[in-house]
């Protein structure tokens, strides 16, 4: 049964909703806020570009936020408000790096209609109070005391109705308003309120101003000393204050929606409209008295939804609808006339209108292609799991025992050599002129052996490590300059090197330990152990570079770690593994600045410890599972960081974020061993043996999931995948914007799933739109189709009359139209159903057969329906039943009757839902996404005592996801191996309008139980932002009722579990009486589930 479910985001929301900027972290450091629906991030200014600081979740949806700076203070507080009516105020705690709570509260009233056009808040610029405007005709006042601390709110009456938009003026003696309003005939007016905190009351304000533009919507209040208000409109721009100045611009038509200030007195103002064009608008002054108003155009961005100046003519432009982008404004325009030059791209998914899931290699990992973004900002994008590599040269070679990267000097930016070892011998590679791999001698070296390791070493030398000997070769002459043999009877069984020094195990225990001095090899100290060693490494991870401190060797028998002194060899710590499996990996290295001993079993299992470089000390020991072969581990960098490669049979890229290690898959099958090799022809790249090759790939940015853009230009409504033709088709829609009108056209498009060039594209007529689109094959019919549902979006017809089903087959890369039939009303959902099409048609369910003429033609004819829906806008079926999501009556389930050839109602839920997307979970229990955020699952009572309990499908799951579900698909994310226990859990994954990707899991019940018994433990130790309720967040909230939530569990804040320090997981693990390596082992399984 899948009644037990486990909420999880695989990808974090990117629509970024408000952005905001000062001095939050300390009182000389600027920082960018940025508001991504359900998260805060803060980022700091530095030369460098924008460096994150924070980046954390909310319980709550952000309606607003707003930095301001109460008396006294030398650095400004955030006030956020969320959708639901809590509000909290945060302050930056520099020692802990986090935030603090200094107010908090709920302003919701019991009665009173929530606003039509979203909520304000808004500070008063002198910090007397905080305003809000939550519901119709009610202004809502948080008053400061004289310490800065607020006190109790109230509520003062506002005549206006309707309000558009509300600000406090600048450098009024009293706290001022202004309100933009439209009254009851649609004309728009402004007016002033004096906020009379003594009395709680309005008193009528300074001036006012009647009968704007019939577009107006968005004020803009100038600091003092100038003061007054801008009041944006759709054709003119109007400036307006207390001494009766007006002074008004014509702008061509359009909608400004966000704006970002310039300068602090206020005199420069960047807007941004709802084409992605910015422009500037400059108050022209003479002495404290605006003398007129200058639009001057800038250039092209994403469409903004937040407009942030924050230096030297550098803007974050936060999108909704595409990427969010930071640009520079140049004071020259470049050749199309454009001063806007874009900096960086941070990619966005939002919204999320529909996405379908492919499987191209056939493992069971999907890649998940979206259609994304909103008008010109639209796109496809092919998000995947993991670490690309991808592949720039490879050869046949079988046997590859290790691979070593070597330069030609030791100044040398690029790498010149691969030394490639084999069981008998070792091969060298160069770099010819070319450009290409040829293969090479380098005559110091022994090439009739196996190699253990490969070093470049101080002075211009190269090291070469064997069974019998090290040899120390100048890179000029390549001729051998020195050798150390190993004693007779003796020989290395595994050596470790860097520019300075070698250490290497030769049986029996013996440890040595050699340094580089004067082009002599010098044996420094030999130690014996108790056991046989089994892996080194002398990685420097101190000051020094050419030179460690620290070894670390794994050893056999005992099955440890140990950290050893250089060059004394001293013992500093023994750390044991536990268990039978033998270390075959030990590295030491510093990633972000932290330095770590990783350890990799030849089982597949890593341990990871935090390492003090100075004492050797080993703290915070954790395990994590990678593969179920051998791992070996080597250090590479990319873009100037450090990460470390685990070659085995699931390679993996360790990295560092937040000061937090994360292990990332690669997309290659199965990894023997791996070198980085950067030459100038394939800078920053690796070499990589495989099971009979060797490669040279080079790396995609290092990140959980990879994200590839195909720009449209257009948006993107519907997407389909079909394997047999190899194709992609989507639905999707233009805007022309003509000086007049605007007009939309349709297309059907067809892209090749693999390169995703076009390949065809199919008009569909005036007024047009494609609804829904789905590939299936019909009854005695071998070919595959795409069948695409219309609708007829006729301007004066509230409700579509006519729509077509189309029927296309690919046929040489083209669509080919083979069948079209007309229906009475939209098409929104298709679903192949028993070699027949089912479409949703209006308030309709219509089941179409595939009719062979005499002609040898195809059509669809008609075969029975099911009325009785108020809109049927989601279908999903399996077997003989059918689910429906319906406009406003949630979920119901039909069934066919092959006897009688008909649909007939089985069973629904007679809640009201606002439905969003349904799936069937299985043939049980089907879950839904409503329109006020939430999901929730019914199970159908097959088995109940009474017709009338059998007709009603019962909720079983309530959950807020605070997210705006478009679609459901029955789909994995990562490689499902069928030999862990995770492997089995089946999977849904959503999309949404803020971009996340998440995925809902099935859990077996005792699973479900202890991870039900971890959250609500913490609950108690993970306290929200705001200290805001997780409970209350993520309880079933609607119009009609609140309830708490069941049978889902939030997998962030289980996983998050990982991310505490040592102690907080003791406490938790104490709390739950469950030892801290079981709890993290079980999280970072589910973990693998994206």
């Amino acid at each position: 049964m899948s009644v037990w479910n486990y909420v999880v985001t695989a990808h974090k929301p990117t629509s970024v909703s408000h952005s905001c900027v000062g001095n939050f972290t300390s009182p000389n450091q600027l920082n960018l806020i940025i508001a991504k629906c359900t998260r805060i991030e803060i980022h700091l200014l530095t030369p460098q570009g924008l460096q994150p600081m924070l980046d954390v979740p909310i319980y709550g949806r952000i309606a607003t936020i707003e930095l301001f700076r109460p008396h006294n203070e030398t650095q400004d507080f955030l006030f956020i408000a969320t959708e639901r009516y809590k509000f909290c105020v945060l302050q930056w705690d520099a020692e802990k790096s986090e935030l603090l709570t200094r107010a908090m509260g709920d302003v919701s009233d019991r009665i009173g209609r929530p606003t039509d056009n979203g909520q304000i808040g808004i500070i008063d610029p002198d910090c007397r109070l905080i305003g809000l405007h939550l519901y119709d005709g009610l202004f809502k006042v948080i008053p400061f005391d004289n310490k800065g601390q607020l006190k109790e709110a109230f509520n003062i009456r506002l005549e206006e109705l309707q309000v558009l938009d509300i600000k406090f003026l600048h450098g009024c003696v009293k706290p001022t308003i202004v309100v933009l309003y439209q009254d009851n005939k649609d004309a728009r007016h402004v007016k002033t309120y004096e906020v009379a905190l003594k009395d709680k009351d309005f008193v009528e304000g300074p001036w006012s101003q009647n009968n704007l533009d019939n577009g107006a919507g968005l004020l803009i209040p100038v600091p003092a000393p100038l003061g007054g208000v801008i009041i944006i409109g759709e054709e003119t721009i109007v400036y307006c204050n207390a001494n009766a100045t007006f002074k008004a611009i014509p702008i061509k038509q359009s909608i400004i929606r966000a704006y970002g200030r310039v300068d602090p007195d206020g005199s420069r103002y960047l807007l941004g409209d709802n084409t992605g064009t910015l422009h500037l608008l400059v108050l022209t002054h003479e002495r404290e008295r605006v003398t007129g108003l200058k639009v001057e155009y800038l250039g092209e961005t994403s469409i903004a939804s937040s407009i942030s100046y924050l230096d030297n003519g550098v803007v974050y432009v936060g999108s909704r609808f595409g990427d969010s982008q930071l640009v520079k404004l140049n004071l020259q325009a470049d050749a199309s006339g454009s001063f806007v030059e874009v900096l960086e791209r941070y990619v966005n998914l939002g919204p999320i209108v529909d996405f379908c899931v492919v499987d191209l290699d056939r493992q069971g990992q999907g890649q998940v292609v979206t259609c994304s973004g909103a008008f010109k900002d639209g796109s496809l994008r092919v998000v995947r799991n993991g670490i690309g590599i991808n592949e720039q040269a490879s050869v046949e070679l079988q046997g590859i025992k290790g691979l070593w990267s070597l330069k030609s000097s030791f100044n040398d930016p690029y790498d010149m050599y691969l030394v490639v070892s084999f069981i008998s011998e070792t091969r060298f590679l160069a770099m010819n002129i070319e450009d290409e791999l040829e293969e090479t001698e380098i005559e110091g070296f022994d090439a009739q052996t196996q190699t253990l390791f490969c070093q470049n070493a101080i002075n211009d030398h190269l090291i070469q490590v064997t069974a019998n000997s090290v040899r120390l070769v100048s890179c000029t002459s390549r001729e051998l300059v020195d050798q150390w043999n190993a004693p007779a009877g003796f020989s290395v069984n595994v050596a470790s090197a860097n520019a300075s020094q070698v250490l290497l195990a030769t049986g029996g225990g013996h440890l040595v330990y050699l340094e580089i001095r004067d082009a002599k090899l010098v044996e420094v100290k030999h130690a014996q152990l108790e056991h046989e060693i089994s892996c080194l490494d002398l990685n420097p991870i101190g000051n020094n570079p050419q030179y460690s401190s620290l070894a670390a060797v794994g050893m056999w028998t005992d099955i440890s770690v140990r950290i050893f002194s250089l060059p004394d060899l001293e013992l500093i710590r023994k750390e044991n593994l536990g268990g039978e499996i033998v270390p075959r990996s030990v590295l030491l290295c510093t990633l972000e600045g932290v330095s770590y001993l990783l350890c990799a079993l030849g089982d597949g299992n890593l341990f990871s410890f935090l390492l003090n470089a100075c004492t050797g000390e080993l703290t915070d020991r954790k395990k994590v599972s990678l593969g179920t072969q051998p791992i070996s581990l080597r250090t590479f960098s990319s873009k100037g960081t450090t990460h470390v490669f685990a070659s085995s049979d699931r390679p993996t890229v360790i990295y560092s974020s937040n000061k937090k290690l994360l292990y990332s898959n690669v997309n290659l099958k199965e990894v023997n061993h791996m070198c980085p090799f950067n030459t100038a022809a394939f800078p920053d790249s690796l070499a990589i043996a495989k099971e009979g090759e060797l490669s040279i790939g080079t790396i995609d940015d290092i990140q959980k999931l990879h994200i590839r853009t195909i720009p449209l230009n257009e948006q993107a409504r519907r997407i389909c995948h079909q394997e047999q033709s190899r194709t992609l088709a989507f639905c999707s829609f233009k805007y022309n914007q003509t000086s007049m009108e605007e007009s939309e056209t349709h297309y059907i498009r067809l892209l090749d799933h693999q390169t995703f060039e076009f390949l065809s594209t199919y008009p569909l007529d005036q007024y047009e739109c494609g609804c829904s689109i789905i590939s299936c094959s019909f009854a005695d019919d071998n070919n595959v189709y795409y069948c695409v549902g219309t609708a007829y979006v006729i301007p004066e017809e509230n409700e579509p009359t006519k729509g077509r089903i189309l029927v296309f087959a690919v046929e040489d890369g083209r669509l080919q139209l083979i069948v079209e039939k007309e229906t009475k009303g939209a098409v929104y959902s298709l679903n192949a159903f028993n070699g027949k099409l089912l479409a949703a048609i209006n308030q309709k369910i219509q089941l179409y057969k595939w009719m062979l003429r005499d002609d040898g033609s195809h059509e669809l004819q008609s075969e029975c329906g099911h009325h009785g829906h108020i809109l049927a806008l989601y279908t999903q079926t399996r077997g003989d039943f059918i689910v429906v999501g319906d406009l406003m009556k949630s979920i119901s389930l039909l069934v066919y009757k092959h006897e009688e050839s008909a649909i007939e109602e089985r069973a629904r839920d007679y809640n009201a839902n606002w439905m969003t997307a349904v799936e069937m979970l299985d043939d049980e229990a089907y879950i839904g996404a409503e329109n006020s955020y939430n999901l929730f699952t019914v199970r159908k009572n097959s088995d109940a005592a009474t017709d009338d309990e059998r007709a009603r499908l019962e909720v079983v799951g309530e959950y807020h996801l605070g997210e705006f579900v478009n679609r459901f698909r029955h789909g994995s994310l990562v490689m499902r191996l069928p030999d862990s226990e995770i492997g089995q859990i089946p999977t849904v994954i959503f999309g949404t309008i803020n971009g996340v990707i998440g995925i809902i899991a099935s859990l077996p019940h005792d699973q479900y139980v202890f991870l039900e018994k971890l959250q609500s433990t913490l609950v108690k130790f993970i306290k929200g932002v705001g200290n805001l309720s997780h409970e209350q967040w993520r309880s079933f909230h609607n119009d009609k009722k609140t309830a708490e939530a069941r049978n889902f569990l939030d997998g962030d804040l289980i996983e998050s579990f990982l991310d505490l320090s040592r102690s907080k997981m003791e406490e938790v693990s104490k709390a739950m009486g469950v030892p801290v390596e079981e709890l993290s082992k079980r999280v970072e399984e589910l973990t693998r589930l994206h």
